[in-house]
């Protein structure tokens, strides 16, 4: 038994933050280039529909391989992406979960190890839609504050390499950046 702690409250919030960030998104801005520089606004919708529907069949699967990187947006976004944000709480209420091994994109490990690669791209991908849409990217900014030393170490700056895409170099940050701009730009995000 490990002694990380439960994520999924904060898990949960980055989930809502995200939800909330979609929301806020007017239809003249779907076409709108994100910081994610492979992705404009609605194909970055598509992929957070893809993370959720990934954070949803983990704990069942086991594993995300072949399941979508991008999933078509609904008519009604903000609703369908609300009912995947649930679909995908509820797949972990099981607390047998947290100890289960789980293979996500990043490797193999307990599900409680899982979610903070969770946790960390619900906030960059948030900051990103958010950079794009004018809307509020730190409103997280204490999850942020605590998930950046653990990126850093997870994935330093020297490891990077063509294979590691999406994950270009860092970029330095503006002297103003609050912490969640700073831990998209150790991931590569330039700052507009």
């Amino acid at each position: 038994m490990t002694q990380q702690p439960d994520l999924r409250p904060v898990l949960a919030r980055t989930q809502e933050w995200v939800a909330d960030l979609v929301d806020g998104v007017r239809a003249d801005q779907m076409q709108t280039r994100t910081p994610c520089a492979q992705w404009n606004v609605a194909e970055l919708v598509e992929h957070l529909f893809a993370v959720e529907h990934r954070v949803a069949v983990l704990p069942e699967k086991g594993t995300v391989d072949d399941e979508p990187v991008a999933i078509p947006l609904p008519n009604d976004v903000s609703a369908g992406f609300r009912d995947a944000v649930r679909r995908a709480q509820d797949a972990w209420a099981d607390d047998a979960v947290m100890d289960a091994e789980l293979s996500p994109p990043w490797g193999t490990m307990p599900g409680r190890a899982v979610l903070g690669g969770y946790v960390q791209e619900h906030l960059v991908h948030g900051w990103d839609l958010a950079s794009a849409t004018g809307q509020d990217g730190e409103a997280l900014a204490e999850v942020s504050e605590q998930v950046l030393p653990m990126i850093k170490a997870f994935l330093p700056a020297e490891t990077r390499s063509e294979d590691w895409i999406p994950f270009d170099a860092p970029v330095e940050p503006a002297s103003d950046a609050g912490p969640t701009e700073r831990l998209a730009n150790w991931l590569g995000r330039t700052t507009r």
